[in-house]
């Protein structure tokens, strides 16, 4: 799928205004029970450690970062977010904001990923060497890491990766409140 670039440019400066629009529409149209948490709440435990774990291995724009979770996966971040949002479709119980999410990682994700990738193969030298090794989006189990000094919680926190773990548990800590 090849987005424009013009369009993957803006979406990727209203994605997080959008993102937040998102989060309104799910707290105000969701409706758990303690099932629907059980179910949600494991998909989004796994995406925000996926999260993390790729944060604290990541050095934007300084080296092209191949180890950790990026041996497995181009786009670690975004499998992550997608599973975050699988979680609170499953924890909201609202189809239609089941399909608002899928749409929103369709209508902005995946353009920001594709514009992410031209501008590392910009970048360096080595990117289309480990596109053509690497999966975008779906892992690939592999014994071996390359390169990179493993994970540093420098990476993590510079990233801000602590406030996506914290939008998290407020987002659940509302869902809950909803329960109750």
């Amino acid at each position: 799928m090849v987005f424009p670039k013009s369009y993957a440019e803006r979406v990727a400066r209203v994605r997080v205004p959008a993102g937040m629009l998102l989060a309104s529409l799910f707290v105000w149209l969701s409706w758990p029970d303690w099932g629907s948490l059980a179910i949600g709440a494991p998909w989004a435990l796994l995406g925000i450690i996926l999260r993390g774990w790729a944060a604290g291995h990541l050095e934007k724009n300084i080296q092209l970062t191949t180890s950790g979770p990026f041996a497995c996966v181009r786009n670690p971040l975004y499998l992550g977010s997608l599973l975050i949002g699988i979680g609170f479709a499953f924890a909201a119980k609202d189809e239609l904001l089941a399909v608002l999410i899928g749409i929103f990682f369709l209508g902005f994700y995946l353009p920001v990923i594709e514009e992410e990738e031209r501008h590392l193969g910009v970048l360096f030298a080595d990117y289309r060497n480990y596109q053509q090794r690497v999966p975008k989006l779906i892992p690939q189990v592999r014994t071996t890491y390359r390169g990179g000094q493993g994970f540093r919680w420098q990476l993590y926190f510079r990233n801000r990766e602590h406030q996506a773990l914290l939008a998290l548990l407020l987002a659940f800590f509302v869902l809950v409140q909803k329960v109750i």
